[in-house]
């Protein structure tokens, strides 16, 4: 059930600038908050929602409240690929005919989800979580999921292809607005937020407003997880790639940021000292608990969540186990672990 809210649905932020709050079914974080943005073109939207019913209903009633049919959208913007910001894409491009913007490194993430027959995805699945130390109970449902063959049935499997790529350090060509992507990796290897380079309509202090997606929320962290291709055995490191796009954003210094969740919030380099001391105290933990050789799985375990690990459903120990991983691969690229040569699954310690 989406919590209930005694907000309004939609917020007008001034200077054709309005929010549209999109329920997630079944998810704490409740809603998407969906940015419509006036052009001369037509109207834009930053982001679209959850594939759902209720959001698309929520969605069009939204647009409507502000004077705009669905079908007079003009451009949809994607700042990542999360089912949750990307869902709703292809039912707007249906209804409108809009063309759809997305970072190549999320593109070419959506076209390698399309591509991959369900078995591949549930058995690469499965290999990740054996390999990071989880008990083969866990993992169990994957391989049967695979060797039944079974339909995908995970969120986010069958995403809309974008058909315009942005491009970071440009402008957007909407008309009469000056919006310039900034490429932010981390909680995605595509993830953008977007500089509206205007004054301020209240005036507030700063250099005009930013749509940070999920990359600088006001009271939550973002997820920073494993995004790997599955082709592909490159060690990433999307921790340190989140903690340098934040820095990045900081120093934009906007005079506000319109976030995808929560709410809107002013002080991004405030926002974002919190956030790096987070990042930076959080290893510090890890430190101490990697004073024994542990798996990812076994460090997940043992790490502090927003319930006790044994309340964490299914799917999301398998994101806090990507999460762990995330944070040794730092830890391991600064010198401050390694992994224990000959440990199968493979085991972490500091150094």
């Amino acid at each position: 059930m989406t919590p209930r809210t005694t907000e309004p649905p939609v917020i007008e932020h001034g200077g054709g600038v309005w929010s549209i709050k999109v329920p997630i079914p079944d998810n704490p974080l409740g809603f998407t908050l969906v940015h419509l943005l006036d052009t001369d073109a037509g109207p834009v939207l930053v982001d679209t929602g959850w594939d759902d019913p209720a959001s698309w209903a929520t969605l069009t009633a939204g647009l409507a409240t502000c004077g705009v049919a669905v079908e007079d959208v003009h451009g949809v913007v994607i700042t990542h690929h999360h089912p949750d910001h990307h869902g709703l894409s292809a039912k707007v491009r249906e209804a409108s005919g809009a063309w759809l913007a997305m970072h190549e490194a999320d593109a070419a993430v959506v076209r390698r989800t399309r591509a991959q027959p369900p078995e591949r995805w549930y058995g690469y699945l499965a290999a990740k979580l054996t390999a990071a130390g989880a008990p083969a109970e866990h993992v169990a449902p994957l391989v049967r999921a695979r060797d039944e063959g079974r339909p995908r049935t995970l969120p986010g499997l069958d995403p809309a292809l974008p058909d315009r790529a942005i491009t970071p350090g440009e402008l957007l060509g909407l008309p009469g607005r000056r919006l310039r992507a900034v490429w932010t990796p981390g909680h995605t290897p595509g993830h953008v937020c977007l500089h509206l380079e205007e004054d301020h309509p209240a005036g507030l202090r700063g250099n005009g407003r930013l749509f940070s997606g999920d990359h600088l929320l006001p009271g939550i962290t973002p997820h920073i997880g494993l995004h790997e291709d599955p082709e592909d055995d490159t060690v990433t490191d999307p921790l340190g790639d989140y903690l340098d796009s934040l820095e990045r954003v900081g120093r934009l210094a906007p005079a506000e940021v319109l976030p995808a969740h929560q709410r809107a919030f002013t002080d991004a380099p405030a926002r974002v000292r919190e956030l790096l001391a987070h990042h930076e105290e959080r290893l510090t933990g890890l430190l101490t608990l990697l004073a024994e050789p542990l798996t990812p799985w076994r460090l997940a375990e043992r790490m502090e969540w927003n319930r006790p690990w044994a309340e964490i459903p299914y799917g999301s120990r398998n994101i806090a186990v990507s999460e762990a991983e995330a944070h040794v691969r730092r830890l391991v690229k600064l010198g401050r672990a390694e992994a224990v040569p000959g440990s199968d699954p493979v085991t972490y310690v500091a150094v």
